[in-house]
């Protein structure tokens, strides 16, 4: 598309509500947390999706996708998540619906499959995902689970989740309702509560590793992530543990509320995208735990960590001062860190979208940008291309769907999807993050486009 068609492309009256531009002050709400625009092709996953990635990275968790092969195709390995122990969880398994199954029932190929996994593998949990076509036909998959149960004496755990029913944050929910189903809703003994479960970081090129050694270096025991590199035992140990920290603010709040109402344990929202917010989370985590000594290492590390990459910063300024930054990511809470982060190499964020934002996400980033700014909620690829390219954009940080998008109007891409190899997260996430937009920006290959 040239760059003329792209400036005057046409927006949806049905989204026009869903765009606003940052005038440096407060204003109307935007339409967000909604269905997709009919015909609008929302950069959106289904709610299946939405699920599945939530749930994959528990590393001896056995995952049975009843419906046709493309599901299963479509979210296999879908998370860069690593493993400290199994690595179950990176296969998928379908039962791989027929004509003849949509006909008469899949329930009895269901039971079968979940059968053959028990022999084969031996997990101790199953999850079983409904896709679109079970929701149509209507088997009932709970009591196909229900009965494996009885049979087998392991956790077998139904995940409905049909594509159709919504979009991905619907999936993220009944993936959280999936594992207090899991973990169940009988509070621990608070008085014997320890240490902190890490929600919605999902080992992304081992960030998780990441975290728990910042925590670890300030004396905080980690009982479990939910879900990066977890097993179903240090699952069931999540209700002990004395506060929950949410990490991806978009796939955990609603476990983190209902883990808070029935089990009792509070929750604090953190990031470790950035040194603003990766300091800010570490103090927050000491505060709220309260030790005095915790406090203090926290400052110390905070302040050694810090230290080492005053010089990279510096360099770094001098490099991308002034540059444009556009961002296209999943979650609001993601985005916000990422503003923050490219103010901190003297960037400014000229156009900032997510899927699943919600009002709340929208004021913290319309009084975080500079007047002007474009904000989306659920963008399709014609809005990216036309915001971008007005707003002239040096950069576009988004995912795997975003990448052909950038490159195909000559705008550098930073990749930080959850299929990623290197980790964005933490102090060394910061030098990670630096090189790869300096790179990508002063790449030779635009002077030949």
């Amino acid at each position: 598309m040239s760059d003329t068609k792209a400036k005057t492309a046409e927006i949806l009256d049905e989204r026009r509500a869903s765009i606003f531009t940052a005038d440096g002050c407060g204003g109307g709400g935007i339409a967000c947390d909604t269905e997709s625009v009919s015909g609008a092709v929302s950069q959106r996953a289904c709610v299946f999706c939405g699920a599945r990635v939530v749930l994959n990275p528990i590393t001896d968790a056995f995952h049975i996708i009843h419906g046709p092969i493309g599901c299963s195709s479509y979210t296999w390995d879908i998370r860069g998540s690593l493993s400290s122990d199994q690595e179950l969880y990176r296969h998928s398994f379908s039962t791989d619906m027929q004509e003849t199954d949509i006909i008469f029932g899949g329930e009895k190929k269901l039971a079968r499959a979940i059968d053959e996994a028990v022999e084969a593998h031996h997990p101790k949990v199953i999850f079983v995902y409904a896709t679109c076509i079970v929701g149509v036909i209507g088997d009932d998959v709970m009591a196909v689970c229900k009965a494996a149960e009885e049979r087998h004496g392991i956790r077998v755990v139904p995940v409905v989740a049909p594509g159709f029913a919504g979009h991905k944050a619907i999936g993220y929910r009944l993936a959280g309702d999936a594992i207090m189903r899991l973990i169940g809703s009988t509070p621990a003994d608070r008085s014997e509560a320890h240490g902190v479960n890490i929600l919605g970081d999902f080992n992304l090129a081992g960030e998780t590793w990441i975290v728990k050694d910042y925590l670890h270096r300030i004396g905080v025991e980690v009982v479990t992530g939910i879900t990066g590199d977890s097993t179903y035992d240090s699952l069931m140990q999540a209700p002990t543990a004395r506060l929950n920290l949410v990490q991806c603010a978009g796939s955990m709040t609603a476990l983190a509320k209902r883990m808070e109402k029935e089990l009792g344990i509070p929750y604090i929202k953190i990031s470790f995208y950035g040194i603003e917010d990766t300091v800010a989370s570490i103090m927050r985590i000491a505060h709220a735990l309260g030790d005095p000594a915790v406090i203090a290492r926290a400052e110390e590390l905070c302040a050694s960590e810090t230290a080492k990459l005053d010089g990279l910063m510096e360099r770094y300024r001098k490099a991308l001062t002034g540059r444009k930054a556009a961002i296209y990511v999943g979650g609001g809470f993601k985005a916000i860190s990422l503003i923050r982060q490219f103010r901190e190499f003297g960037m400014d964020t000229v156009m900032v979208g997510t899927q699943t934002g919600r009002e709340e996400d929208y004021e913290v980033i319309r009084s975080l940008v500079s007047p002007g700014c474009v904000v989306l909620d659920d963008a399709n690829p014609a809005e990216l291309e036309k915001f971008m390219l007005e707003k002239g954009a040096d950069i576009l940080v988004g995912g795997v769907k975003e990448r052909p998008l950038a490159y195909k109007l000559g705008v550098a891409f930073c990749d930080h999807n959850h299929e990623r190899k290197h980790p964005l997260a933490g102090f060394i996430g910061v030098k990670n993050f630096a090189q790869e937009i300096n790179s990508s920006i002063h790449s030779p290959v635009w002077k030949y486009l």
